[in-house]
């Protein structure tokens, strides 16, 4: 992926929310292209706005690092 993702404003800490959903919470069309996963990874802001879901928690916090965003674990 080489495009940026706008994760937010250029004021204050920039910070990122991991945290695991389960792919049968998701709308049906994000559920047909999860590829037999039965759980993805959400990048929400400090709102809990889902920014991005990705297949694994590593993507999470590299996807975070590649935007200059500080990623932090939600349990």
């Amino acid at each position: 992926m080489d495009t940026r993702f706008d994760f937010g404003t250029e004021t204050g800490e920039r910070i990122v929310y991991v945290r695991p959903v389960a792919v049968a919470e998701l709308p049906e069309e994000i559920q047909a292209q999860a590829a037999g996963l039965t759980q993805l990874y959400a990048l929400c802001d400090a709102n809990g706005e889902r920014l991005a879901l990705v297949k694994d928690r590593w993507m999470a916090f590299a996807l975070a690092r590649e935007n200059e965003v500080q990623a932090v674990n939600v349990h």
